[in-house]
């Protein structure tokens, strides 16, 4: 037994110094931390689609909001003798783009035989009552631009206020927000805005974003309602609601962090559906009226020439196209970099 007792016996040399590569210091993660915001842009980033449509949208919304610092060009100037002449860029000599046309079977210089200069061109040509067609798709982009923005922004203030008050509330005042929802979405769209046309004593802006404002808030305040009433019951509302805090502040401190990833992403889908309600509205002749210009109203007069002259309405349907599409995109890839489990 001594025997074995010397033999376990610990001495000095049976230790060596700890490599520093080897040790604990090697456990420690290389890669920043990250906030929830700045994880989401890496992963909207990271999604090639949706980032395109991104920077997309962002020279959409300069051309519209600061085209015309740099294209000078009265989008309501009207000359008749330059009216329905093609589009023609300097120094480019494809068809289409030359300020040339076919006509029975030749090839002519539209300019030339309206009497226009050599320092005269029109970059996507004019319209029927000769006004510049760039500068009148800048304007009309900006006008329903701002009108889909204004109408966000009313759904905004209505929809998530309402749903959280909806959901926060529970019992009969949540069954009866919720059958006020039901009512408005039962309404047309088109009933609510012959209304709105009626009672402002006509049709534009206003009447546009009225109708909106009417009824375009249900779906977000349904959402922001579904996830309040998932949230209220979580554990940090309810040690919220135990130490005093007040509803509006537990609204403001907790539930709106929460609900900014379903309010953003709603938003993302909600706009391009403005869009398109003011340009269907504005097509139909129930919209934005003449001399203003919206994609509605340069797709329907474009429309009217479509036979002899289809790059009026092609150009402004292409950029609502884009629009929507853009739009449409980017908040499918905000939706998968606000909740990755949902991504397909």
């Amino acid at each position: 037994m001594a025997d074995n007792a010397n033999n376990l016996e610990i001495k000095p040399g049976d230790f060596e110094p700890l490599d520093k590569q080897a040790g604990p210091d090697n456990e420690k993660i290389a890669a920043p931390s990250l906030t929830f915001g700045q994880d989401v842009w890496r992963r909207l980033k990271a999604n090639k689609t949706a980032f395109t449509s991104f920077i997309v949208l962002i020279l959409l919304f300069l051309m519209a909001f600061g085209g015309q610092a740099i294209y000078h060009h009265d989008p309501n100037a009207q000359s008749p003798k330059y009216a329905n002449l093609p589009p023609k860029i300097p120094g480019v000599g494809i068809h289409g783009l030359n300020g040339h046309i076919t006509q029975s079977g030749q090839d002519v210089d539209a300019y030339k035989q309206a009497g226009a200069g050599s320092d005269v061109h029109y970059t996507l040509g004019t319209d029927y009552l000769g006004r510049d067609l760039l500068a009148r798709i800048m304007y009309g982009t900006r006008v329903s631009l701002e009108i889909a923005l204004i109408a966000t922004l009313i759904d905004l203030t209505i929809g998530v206020g309402f749903g959280i008050l909806s959901g926060w509330m529970g019992g009969r005042v949540d069954l009866f927000m919720q059958r006020i929802i039901e009512i408005l979405s039962s309404i047309p769209s088109l009933v609510v805005m012959v209304l709105m046309a009626t009672a402002f004593q006509k049709t534009g802006m206003a009447s546009i974003i009225a109708a909106l404002a009417i009824i375009n808030w249900t779906t977000m305040a349904r959402l922001t309602r579904a996830q309040t009433l998932q949230l209220k019951n979580q554990d940090f509302i309810l040690a919220a609601r135990t130490l005093g805090e007040s509803a509006p502040k537990i609204a403001w401190k907790h539930l709106l962090p929460n609900l900014s990833s379903v309010i953003i992403i709603q938003t993302m889908f909600t706009i391009p559906n403005a869009i398109f309600f003011e340009a269907f509205l504005s097509y139909i002749g129930i919209g934005i009226s003449s001399p203003q210009a919206s994609l509605g109203t340069l797709i329907s007069d474009g429309q009217k020439n479509f036979q002899f002259l289809p790059y009026q309405m092609w150009y402004p349907a292409i950029v609502l196209i884009v629009l929507m599409l853009a739009f449409n995109l980017l908040g499918d890839g905000m939706r998968d970099a606000f909740d990755p489990k949902s991504k397909r």
